[in-house]
């Protein structure tokens, strides 16, 4: 599915938001929500900063910075993987707000492994998680769409400037990367290295964590492959 981006972008930006409930298998305070703007409608997920669970590694109320920030980081890409995400105040104050992709919530990331129609997106979802640093990507964080496209999606413990990737999806270690995806690195490298002082990037992320992203697409670049697990823990838990 091809999103009109803009438009989306302008009807979670202006649109009156009502919740309908609480997504109860979420660790933070997460609501499914309407989104409505004159004629045009749709579902969201509405994450208040207020609902997050303090962690002891990421800063207090960071999270919903965290989910904008990688669909800034996705959009640089050129990719299409992560739902058009925004932050702005809502029904329980500040918070993302992210387009709600139309899913069977029963199907993931292992109900597809392997399939070789699913390896152009997957092998996009494995590099943004290299370079956001994903501590937590799990199987029912890949949403199969309506028309079998795939979606990532919970994006709140990225970017953290110590090593902490957490990922179910290792099928492509060892493979190269291929040339395309690799024009895209590049073209995010040259943007993080010519963001402005006022860029919303720097805002919601650290001087620190934009430089550490900054060495992990130097790292990514010269290694030329999808890297393999190694020792200690690189599989998050739950995995799905």
């Amino acid at each position: 599915m091809t999103l009109d981006v803009e438009n989306t972008l302008t009807l979670l930006q202006q649109g009156t938001i009502e919740p309908e409930g609480r997504i109860a298998w979420g660790s933070n305070y997460t609501m499914l929500a309407q989104i409505c703007l004159d004629e045009q409608e749709g579902m969201v997920v509405y994450k208040p900063q207020r609902g997050e669970r303090p962690l002891w590694d990421f800063p207090s109320g960071t999270l919903c910075n965290r989910e904008r920030a990688a669909w800034l980081v996705c959009r640089a890409l050129g990719w299409q993987i992560v739902p058009p995400t925004i932050l702005r105040e809502g029904p329980y104050g500040v918070g993302s707000v992210q387009f709600f992709i139309d899913h069977d919530p029963n199907e993931h990331y292992f109900d597809i492994q392997g399939q070789t129609e699913h390896e152009e997106q997957l092998q996009q979802i494995v590099l943004f998680d290299l370079i956001t640093n994903n501590a937590d990507r799990k199987a029912g964080h890949v949403l199969i769409g309506s028309e079998s496209d795939l979606w990532a999606i919970d994006h709140g413990i990225c970017f953290h400037v110590e090593y902490k990737l957490r990922t179910v999806i290792w099928e492509f270690q060892g493979r190269p990367i291929a040339e395309h995806h690799r024009a895209a690195l590049v073209a995010l490298q040259a943007t993080l290295a010519q963001l402005p002082p006022d860029a919303e990037l720097r805002v919601l992320l650290s001087a620190d964590e934009i430089a550490a992203m900054q060495t992990r697409l130097v790292h990514l670049l010269n290694l030329g492959i999808f890297p393999e697990p190694g020792a200690g823990r690189h599989y998050p838990w739950p995995p799905i």
